[in-house]
């Protein structure tokens, strides 16, 4: 993250985010934690292998994005463009996410059915966190 020389929140953002870093070493099983956007994840899935990270490899003119899943649920990371005009938007179907900044779109193919109704997105100093709820494996 950049300073900017006239936000003076800057500082307490940074030290925010050390102290952030200090409560995940001091988590009981932190060697498996891991800060995706403003999600800390600590646990690993059931079956004891660490969880799926992804990163999205956009085309040009696509938005860059992380993956990341633990057994009931899904967690995208999204950087959004500085320079859009309008609150970007995501539509969440039970088999892919759409994100959509202006006139840029990325489409994201789900492994897993999700359950749009338990799934939800917010945007934050320009990142996007999308936590989507597995639909259960029957």
């Amino acid at each position: 993250m950049q300073n900017n020389p006239n936000n003076p929140y800057d500082d307490v953002f940074n030290n925010l985010s050390k102290i952030v870093e200090e409560i995940v070493k001091n988590m009981p099983d932190n060697e498996h934690a891991r800060i995706i956007g403003y999600t800390i994840i600590s646990r690993q899935p059931m079956n004891g292998e660490p969880g799926i990270f992804k990163a999205g490899i956009p085309d040009d003119g696509e938005i860059p994005y992380e993956m990341t899943e633990t057994d009931d649920q899904i967690f995208i990371t999204a950087e959004m463009p500085t320079t859009i005009k309008n609150a970007p938007v995501v539509d969440i179907e039970p088999e892919c996410v759409r994100i959509t900044a202006d006139d840029i779109t990325t489409t994201i193919i789900l492994e897993h059915k999700v359950d749009r109704i338990h799934s939800y997105y917010r945007v934050h100093r320009s990142v996007m966190d999308i936590t989507l709820k597995k639909e259960p494996l029957f």
